[in-house]
């Protein structure tokens, strides 16, 4: 025997890619694998266990189709593609979320698959759920807000909300983004699994959860209604409403399902009522409505029976995980607690470190500016004793200058008083020259009277004595040889002795006056020269007076 006959002959093999929701993964599956082993094989990957929720999705010809797992793979009708594709989805859906997904990777898988169909708007969410929806989801993927890391514009890169909804309110992204958050803040210790079980147990509530809906004729030429088949039962909606079904079959009141080519027929449990029966417009639509049909009664079944001994062992195991990761969170949130209080005592304390150094920079400051206060202080206090003896210098000087402005206040009182005294004379002899004044100047005027009379009595002389003498010698004319005039001379010359004598006193008293008011005159000059002495003297003595006042 050969050595290549000792070899095992290797299987062939196909590559197939498996897109989950979040993530893509490459298998080599052998040409004789069936649908189950290819499942089986995602399963392990994943780490999955709650295998019967879950399918292998392909399109054919437009229309999605399930991978049976009882078939081989390459006898299925699938894409001639490699590798080729499968998308692994949630075929069946739980009617209560928190009591039927046991497993995290379910729980995630789930959370994934359902958002990213309300976000595609295949199932409807009005815009206040949409908001709180996308809060958990927020929740789920950053974890508890802090606002000193989620800073305005974190959420500028993530899907969060529908389409419909964006368009539907004249909204930014920043204010949607203000409402999202609001939510978000209040969510603070909630884990990543309570996040997304939150979301589920909101999302399980709206109409268009888990149904999958078909086209469906109530006869075989129209096409105006939509069965829609869920974990609940069968439904049958009107072509343009979705959301309330005009009738509902539940899984407990029918008694069964059958399908020939085109058409499908359900019978009610109750034998009196009325058959349903309708058509669908291809064949392999109608197979697949019966394989949903099947896969969600046997689920529906399976929920109302004792669990088996793998569902107890797997509800156990999720309790202990629930109770572990429970405890985990509270020793997590404890210890974040306490890493947040020692964080913010931390805090306190270089708050506290930061508020003794300035303390302490400002005590430094303080002290310096004491020291040079102190230095000031010093030098003031040198400049003032300088100061001081330079007052005391002169005080001693100011007492000296007081003493003889005392001195010089006594003399200057003395001699104002004698200039006093000089003064009062000086006004006494000034009264007694005004009236000697007043009396000289009425002789004046007497003796000028006593002037002018005399002169009056001489002319009236003179005339009378003209007349005389022209009376007692007119023949003089006649003879003027006549010695008589000797006579008349003579005569005349003792008229003319009395007249000069008579002159000689008037000139003699005009002579007097004159003097005398001669001597007034420089009389009166003297004293007013003597005056101005008197005053220039008073106002030296006032000016020193002032200044010794000054000096004081």
């Amino acid at each position: 025997m050969s050595i290549r006959g000792l070899k095992k002959k290797q299987p062939k093999t196909f590559k197939v890619r498996i897109i989950t929701v979040d993530a893509e993964m490459e298998f080599s599956c052998e040409m004789k694998w069936k649908g189950k082993d290819l499942f089986d094989l995602v399963c392990r990957a994943l780490g999955l266990r709650e295998t019967w929720f879950f399918g292998l999705q392909y399109t054919i010809k437009g229309m999605c189709t399930w991978l049976k797992m009882d078939k081989k793979v390459l006898d299925q009708e699938i894409p001639k593609e490699d590798p080729i594709s499968f998308h692994f989805l949630a075929k069946f859906y739980p009617e209560k979320v928190e009591e039927e997904l046991l497993q995290e990777i379910t729980q995630h898988l789930f959370f994934l698959q359902v958002k990213k169909q309300i976000l595609d708007e295949e199932i409807y969410c009005s815009p206040e759920a949409t908001v709180l929806l996308a809060s958990y989801a927020v929740q789920a993927k950053y974890g508890d807000y802090d606002p000193n890391f989620h800073e305005p514009g974190f959420l500028a890169h993530d899907e969060l909300l529908p389409k419909r909804v964006l368009r539907q309110y004249q909204l930014t992204a920043e204010m949607w983004e203000e409402k999202i958050t609001a939510w978000y803040a209040e969510h603070r210790g909630i884990a990543r699994d309570e996040a997304e079980m939150n979301y589920l147990k909101i999302a399980q509530d709206l109409e268009m959860y888990g149904v999958n809906y078909f086209p469906i004729a109530q006869n075989k030429n129209h096409t105006d209604l939509l069965l829609g088949v869920d974990a609940k039962g069968i439904h049958i909606y009107s072509i343009n409403n979705r959301f309330s079904p005009n009738k509902s079959f539940e899984w407990s009141s029918i008694r069964n399902i059958s399908c020939s080519e085109k058409e499908l027929t359900i019978k009610p449990l109750d034998k009196k009522a009325e058959v349903f029966k309708f058509f669908s417009s291809q064949l392999k639509v109608n197979k697949l409505i019966f394989q949903l049909c099947i896969g969600n009664h046997d689920l529906f079944m399976r929920r109302r029976k004792v669990d088996s001994i793998e569902i107890q062992q797997m509800k156990a195991q999720a309790r202990e995980e629930k109770a572990r990761k429970k405890m985990e969170n509270q020793r997590l949130a404890r210890e974040k607690q306490l890493r947040e209080e020692a964080e913010r005592a931390k805090e306190e304390l270089e708050r506290r470190l930061f508020q003794l150094e300035d303390e302490a920079r400002q005590a430094n400051e303080a002290l310096l500016r004491s020291q040079e206060a102190a230095e000031l202080l010093a030098e003031k206090a040198q400049i003032a004793e300088e100061e001081a003896k330079l007052l005391a210098q002169n005080a001693a000087e100011a007492e000296q200058e007081r003493q003889r402005l005392e001195i010089t206040a006594l003399k200057s009182k003395e001699e104002k008083r004698l200039m006093e005294q000089k003064m009062r004379e000086a006004e006494l002899i000034a009264v007694k020259l005004v009236k000697e004044s007043d009396r000289r100047a009425k002789e004046a005027e007497h003796l000028k009277q006593d002037l002018q009379e005399a002169r009056e009595a001489e002319r009236k002389a003179k005339q009378k004595l003209l007349d005389i003498t022209r009376l007692n010698y007119p023949h003089m004319a006649k003879y003027p040889q006549y010695s008589p005039a000797d006579s008349r001379d003579a005569n005349f010359d003792k008229g003319s002795i009395k007249l000069d004598l008579k002159d000689i006193d008037l000139k003699r008293l005009s002579f007097e006056i004159e003097r005398e008011r001669l001597d007034y005159l420089e009389n009166s000059r003297k004293f007013e020269d003597r005056l101005k002495e008197l005053k220039s003297e008073i106002h030296a003595l006032k000016m020193e007076e002032k200044q010794a006042g000054l000096y004081s």
